[in-house]
């Protein structure tokens, strides 16, 4: 692993991060495809329910290298999405980025944090289990282009 994770800052995403943090999402297979309405709305404070979005930028440049968007619905929160860029996977940031929303989410009292994605996401999987969550089910047919099951996961918080 390299010395990139230490490096890596972690700030609340901005407007100004979306033509980013949409390139990154659309550069990955298995990524969600929000529209930017969708990326405003999760930063807009007064919608009900709140979320938390996270960006991972180097230091130096400012370049964005992540993100991660969460729904919090206390005492759960959904993880809807987190992705890193391509040259920058396997190098941390991830984890990073994932225990950075941890923090924000028990601050406002989520006591477990649920997720679903696709099945054959096998490397989201790895990276999920090694962080703690467990499988708790699926949605048959879940996901669509092309069809797929869900896996839903778990993980307690505190």
């Amino acid at each position: 692993m390299s010395s990139l994770p230490s490096a890596v800052g972690l700030r609340r995403m901005v407007p100004a991060d979306l033509e980013r943090v949409i390139a990154i999402a659309d550069s990955l297979k298995d990524a969600p495809r929000w529209r930017p309405e969708a990326y405003l709305a999760a930063l807009d404070t007064t919608t009900s329910p709140p979320r938390i979005a996270l960006v991972a930028e180097l230091p130096r440049t400012g370049r964005i290298v992540g993100f991660a968007v969460a729904c919090l619905v206390p005492p759960q929160a959904e993880l809807e999405t987190i992705a890193v860029a391509a040259e920058t996977q396997r190098s941390g940031v991830a984890r990073r980025i994932f225990a950075a929303l941890i923090e924000e989410l028990e601050n406002a009292q989520a006591s477990e944090i649920l997720l679903e994605l696709r099945v054959g996401n096998r490397p989201a999987l790895a990276l999920y289990r090694s962080l703690g969550f467990e499988s708790t089910g699926g949605r048959p047919r879940y996901y669509a282009d092309p069809v797929e099951d869900a896996v839903l996961m778990r993980l307690p918080l505190r």
